[in-house]
């Protein structure tokens, strides 16, 4: 028989657990027990998950059933294959991954040839969420939030302008101070540090003119057309975690977006 074959599993098993909807094919509710095993963080960020047999038999489907649930989680990089290694749960501070949200390329060479972005903080600060922050992260108007904003240079090139906010809550305990002296990938702190994983962002993106701050910051006149993106980054489940608004300058560098 076919080993990734659905229709020789026992029908309605995972349904009965309540992780998700009797209809839904199997190997996907196999996929949302397996993330909320993640979300609970019985596997953290770079450990091995168990093997397709093991996970077949934990929840007694067929291991093809497991074999297209994982294949969907690592298509989607919250996990990683290595061969004859195992499936290990992905993690931003591996090379690979660091940059999976940055999309601005150099229009010459290739964006690692640039080294890593060179980043300062502006300011950073705790207060509260106004409305449209607080709308983006699900969270009531007033709630505490971390905002900050953080300028990257590339070669020394003033070349993005972000303003970020984070939820209080999950990120009590996170100061400008360990912020500024953290010079690793900002998401593999909030992995490693406060259990946070980013695994998915929407983004907005528009064509505007910086104000008279943001000018002098990224050094350019004020009428330079830069690009605006709005992100809002999610860990699992799709609960929101990070509102960014970033501002890019495009003269030397050019968005660029995979579109499969």
């Amino acid at each position: 028989m076919p080993a990734d074959n659905d229709s020789h599993d026992p029908p309605g098993l995972v349904a009965a657990t309540g992780a998700a909807p009797a209809f839904s094919p199997l190997y996907q509710q196999i996929k949302a027990l397996i993330l909320n095993g993640l979300q609970q963080g019985e596997w953290k960020p770079g450990e091995v998950i168990p093997s397709e047999f093991e996970l077949a038999a934990r929840y007694k489907v067929s291991q093809g059933t497991v074999r297209k649930a994982i294949d969907e989680l690592a298509a989607g990089h919250l996990l990683v294959r290595r061969q004859g290694r195992g499936t290990f749960v992905a993690t931003h501070a591996e090379q690979q991954v660091q940059y999976r949200f940055l999309r601005l390329h150099p229009d010459q060479g290739a964006a690692d040839g640039e080294g890593p972005a060179q980043r300062d903080f502006v300011d950073c600060r705790r207060g509260r969420a106004p409305a449209d922050v607080a709308r983006a992260l699900g969270l009531r108007t007033g709630d505490p939030v971390l905002q900050s904003r953080r300028l990257l240079r590339f070669g020394g090139v003033p070349t993005i302008l972000e303003d970020l906010w984070l939820p209080g809550g999950p990120f009590k305990g996170l100061t400008a101070e360990r912020l500024m002296d953290y010079h690793g990938p900002m998401y593999a702190l909030f992995e490693s540090e406060f259990g946070v994983r980013m695994v998915r962002a929407d983004e907005k993106i528009r064509a505007v003119a910086p104000d008279a701050a943001q000018a002098r910051l990224l050094q350019v006149p004020q009428a330079t057309p830069l690009l605006s993106v709005e992100r809002i980054a999610y860990t699992y489940n799709d609960v929101p975690m990070e509102l960014r608004r970033g501002l890019y300058r495009t003269d030397t560098h050019h968005y660029r977006n995979q579109l499969n």
